[in-house]
């Protein structure tokens, strides 16, 4: 029986893969034409496309009353993100970062996680620790925010070179988007489900497997795409979709999540949230050490072993009471 339920998740994860790839495909070949910039394509399309996958486990999951794969998730994806993403890129090649990421998509990832924390830990009122309809109000209030803020970012940058672009016809670029969204609907469904069986197969908590078996399966997306565009030499998109995935992780994710079912959090994701807000410090001062606005070897090396770390002190702490 578990045999299948891994063959399963793994199809799963292999279509929301796939399904992000053709979205992501489909709608930069529409916005390239449009000549939006690198940089806000990476913050936007990139971003939204490679989060698809959390957005669609998270809506199954939400739906179907699992708080606990929700939040562990988003943070568990915004982690992985950070630190192994990141990190890998960063090791393949020093991350120049462009200015207004530094100065301003990093300070608003930073804010994210606070006012979620804030929010989930009720510090605006004396309830029980839950993300409500109104929280994700809220959450989605700022995300259109944020939006408006890379529309404006949009008119300012530079329009992108086109020499590498090969073109889709408007129908194959409508096709990609629509199959995309078709492999991101089925794997997701694929994945809570089989995740969940998992859990209760497993002994194991549904916190743990969303913050990592689930976690670091819908985050690779954006370890492809980062790393395809390292290698490309295109440091913006690279660094643009993580962050701005992360912010949409925070901001629109968990706005729809909790507007779909409002969402009972453990106390025990606080320090998960306290170590992506320790990661995202860190990216903001590493700009500041060697040559400035950039992600140096050294620093990405740091990432991954914290992020080892990391993951050891959590399983530790999971498997201790199962003993």
């Amino acid at each position: 029986m578990m045999f299948w339920q891994i063959v399963l998740l793994i199809l799963g994860l292999a279509l929301l893969i796939k399904g992000a790839d053709w979205l992501v495909s489909g709608a930069s070949n529409l916005a390239k034409r449009y000549q939006i910039s690198d940089l806000a394509i990476g913050l936007t399309i990139v971003a939204f496309g490679t989060s698809a996958p959390e957005m669609v486990v998270n809506v199954y999951a939400a739906s179907q009353g699992h708080p606990d794969i929700v939040f562990g998730n988003v943070i568990g994806s915004n982690n992985f993100n950070l630190f192994v993403i990141l990190g890998i890129t960063g090791l393949l090649s020093p991350l120049v970062v462009h200015s207004n990421t530094v100065w301003k998509e990093i300070p608003i990832s930073f804010l994210a996680i606070i006012l979620v924390f804030l929010m989930a830990n009720e510090y605006f009122s004396m309830g029980t620790k839950i993300l409500n309809q109104w929280d994700g109000l809220i959450l989605l209030a700022l995300f259109m925010g944020f939006l408006v803020y890379i529309f404006r970012q949009m008119k300012l940058e530079l329009p992108p070179e086109n020499g590498e672009i090969q073109f889709l016809s408007f129908r194959k670029a409508i096709f990609l988007i629509l199959v995309g969204l078709a492999g991101l609907v089925i794997g997701g469904r694929l994945v809570v489900s089989q995740a969940i069986h998992m859990a209760e197969g497993l002994g194991v908590s549904e916190k743990i497997i969303g913050l990592t078996i689930v976690a670091a399966g819908t985050s690779l997306p954006e370890l492809a795409t980062s790393v395809v565009a390292v290698i490309r030499k295109n440091n913006d998109i690279a660094v643009g979709n993580i962050i701005g995935s992360n912010i949409f992780n925070f901001l629109l994710i968990l706005s729809v999540s909790a507007l779909i079912n409002p969402l009972s959090y453990q106390a025990d994701f606080n320090k998960d949230l306290i170590f992506l807000t320790a990661g995202t410090l860190f990216l903001f001062l590493a700009m500041f050490t060697g040559k400035m606005k950039k992600l140096d070897r050294w620093e990405a090396a740091i990432l991954l072993v914290a992020y080892l770390g990391y993951m050891l002190w959590i399983m530790e702490a999971e498997v201790k009471p199962l003993v």
